[in-house]
């Protein structure tokens, strides 16, 4: 899932000309104390900067595909099948599930799933039939969802037929073999039971008459489409005319499709630019029900306002900036340690500070199929040495250590390195690609560049020998970009001046420019015929959520709607296609990928969390799914 600026993010640094570091003083009008009411029977909580909600629907595209729509609103009404994180650990939460763990047989392609009581807010009972609906929905439209992938691999595309037995029980045939744990993990995962009250194609028509949840699998496509079409433009979303803007989100908390739900929240308020409002669902079967009256999710432009509302104890729950940070983490060296916290910001003394590593990897993507600069700029990013030389000055250690406080993860591969998990391999925990000026310059000068530090490079032998510039560069080409980010901290682009003037140093000119999240990533769009986007940064990469086993068909394999520049090699896809069908380990495509570099590899951030003193929590786990019916007013 493309994190939508959930953790705040990024390094307060700016380098200098010379390439030596200094920090960046922001000064902020905050207040001085906290002398808000704290009333507890309410839980407030602070939206990340720039990023609310703006999708209610669980069946969700690449452009509404992130966090603040899934973990942070969806799920708090509509459960998924299967619930992921416990306490420090991206794993399976069978406690919070609403099924158990799939049972397979039939050399592995066939899966029995067993539902557990669960009921929705309209008092029927959450059945297979709900399970199907999703299916359904996927059966007709694939691509409409951000979770499929190309390939034959994906759910709903690999599934053979599905069957149900009784309103608990049915089983999914596959017509090929699967790895369980990978099923589960990125598969299974994806399933969000519908309720069969939304099956209607109108808002005059009763609920459940489009016949969608009651078809057999794949056997009512028609219906499935209307259905489809009619809860997308509900949504805001309209499938058939995809840029046509529609104003759904004021009825968000009227609409009468909304109010079915089997999650421990119901949505009382929702407005563009207000906060969300939850109260408890009074019908709720599920463990870990609220015990206060009402969860707000507050919105902010900038990090600087969400850190202005902690400072005078506006908000229970939110996230301290970097540049606010006033005492080290004790950085780990080694998997097996966990950080330590420093000292506490002293103008939040009301506040107990928790780090909490992200189940995720930081990137941003360079397009291989840009047409601007005249065509080069897609065959420069094409060529691995290029890209070799790029990464290299890229200085994550010094990011992390001196400015980052310590809170941070160096990232140089697609799967995370901490927490600590065994996925990771010992090649991706190294840096491959270690920080040098001087070898991004002879990597660049062997490959038929004229290499002018502080000016604009310039290609002097076209050509695809070893010594040449590569494939499609012409003669006279200039390594002269254009890069935009997603604003909203002034971290983001402290960080994006100083990954500028490092690449300066070697004559790699990048053209900054900054937009809103929605617009970075809407910018970002897979383009095998070419466009003119050349360096998309949305500044969070990848949480691993939905897909918790890290195996990267949904962000690597050719054709993937997230997979922006369109990577594509054989090696990769049969990699990727080996973790999901078989018991291979995680290892040669994870170093694949550190080696190739599909995209551009950034420090990953620690969460710092801060949470009012007397809100008691259970330890905050990595996936982000920190359902807010766990914390408690002491």
């Amino acid at each position: 899932m493309r994190s939508k600026a959930q953790f705040v993010r990024r390094v307060a640094c700016a380098l200098a000309a010379t390439g030596m570091l200094s920090m960046a003083v922001v000064t902020l009008g905050a207040p001085s104390s906290a002398a808000s009411k704290v009333t507890k029977s309410v839980i407030t909580f602070a939206e990340s900067p720039g990023a609310p909600p703006d999708y209610i629907f669980p069946y969700v595209g690449a452009g509404y595909f992130s966090t603040a729509n899934l973990s942070d609103f969806q799920y708090l009404m509509y459960r998924p099948l299967y619930w992921f994180g416990t306490k420090s650990t991206p794993t399976l939460n069978e406690k919070l599930s609403l099924a158990d763990s799939p049972v397979s047989s039939n050399g592995d392609r066939t899966f029995k799933i067993t539902l557990k009581t669960y009921k929705w807010s309209n008092g029927t009972t959450v059945t297979t039939t709900d399970v199907m609906f999703w299916l359904n929905i996927w059966n007709q439209k694939p691509t409409g969802y951000a979770g499929w992938f190309p390939g034959g691999l994906s759910m709903p595309t690999s599934i053979k037929s599905v069957k149900i037995t009784s309103p608990k029980t049915m089983t999914i045939d596959f017509d090929r073999s699967f790895n369980p744990h990978w099923l589960l993990y990125n598969e299974l995962s994806q399933i969000t039971p519908l309720p069969t009250a939304w099956t209607k194609s109108s808002t005059s028509a009763a609920a459940g008459s489009a016949g969608c949840a009651t078809a057999a699998y794949g056997a009512d496509k028609t219906a499935c489409k209307a259905v489809y079409d009619f809860l997308s433009e509900q949504s805001g979303f309209n499938p058939t005319h995809p840029k046509t803007t529609i104003d759904a989100l004021p009825t968000y908390a009227t609409n009468p499709l909304w109010q079915v739900f089997d999650g421990p929240w119901k949505l009382k308020s929702f407005g563009p630019t207000a906060p969300v409002v939850l109260v408890p669902n009074g019908t709720y079967s599920g463990p870990n029900k609220p015990t206060y009256k009402e969860f707000v999710e507050d919105p902010f432009t900038t990090a600087s306002a969400e850190y202005n509302a902690l400072v005078a104890g506006t908000i229970d729950w939110g996230y301290l900036p970097p540049t606010e940070i006033t005492s080290d983490a004790t950085t780990p060296s080694k998997p097996a340690q966990t950080v330590k916290p420093g000292s506490n910001n002293p103008r939040l003394g009301t506040y107990n500070l928790v780090a909490v590593y992200r189940w995720a990897v930081n990137y941003f993507w360079t397009n291989f199929h840009s047409t601007s600069d005249t065509g080069n700029a897609g065959p420069i990013f094409s060529q691995l040495y290029f890209r070799q030389a790029f990464q290299t000055l890229v200085d994550q250690p010094v990011y992390i250590d001196r400015l980052e406080h310590g809170y941070g993860v160096q990232t140089y591969g697609p799967v995370p390195v901490w927490p600590h998990n065994p996925y990771s391999s010992t090649f991706e925990e190294t840096n491959p690609y270690p920080y040098s000026v001087s070898k991004a310059k002879a990597l660049l000068t062997s490959h038929g560049w004229k290499v002018t530090p502080k000016g604009i490079d310039v290609c002097e032998k076209p050509g695809t020998s070893k010594s040449d510039c590569g494939k499609g560069v012409k003669k006279g080409a200039k390594l002269d970009f254009t890069l935009q980010y997603a604003s909203g901290t002034k971290t983001s682009a402290f960080l994006m001046d100083a990954e500028k003037a490092s690449w300066q140093q070697a004559g790699i000119r990048v053209n900054l420019s900054s937009a809103t999240y929605d617009t970075v990533i809407g910018s970002a769009d897979p383009c095998p015929k070419g466009c003119s986007w050349q360096i998309e940064n949305w500044d969070s990469g990848w949480t691993f959520v939905p897909d918790y086993y890290p195996t990267g068909e949904e962000m690597f394999a050719t054709g993937a709607e997230a997979n922006s520049a369109d990577f594509s090699t054989p090696l990769n896809d049969q990699l990727i296609k080996d973790t999901d069908t078989t018991a291979a380990n995680l290892t040669q495509y994870e170093d694949n990928l550190a080696k190739m570099l599909p995209v551009v590899w950034q420090p990953t951030p620690v969460t710092v969390i801060e949470v009012r003193k007397g809100i008691t929590h259970p330890q905050f786990n990595p996936v982000e799914n920190d359902t807010p019916a766990t914390l408690h007013w002491s």
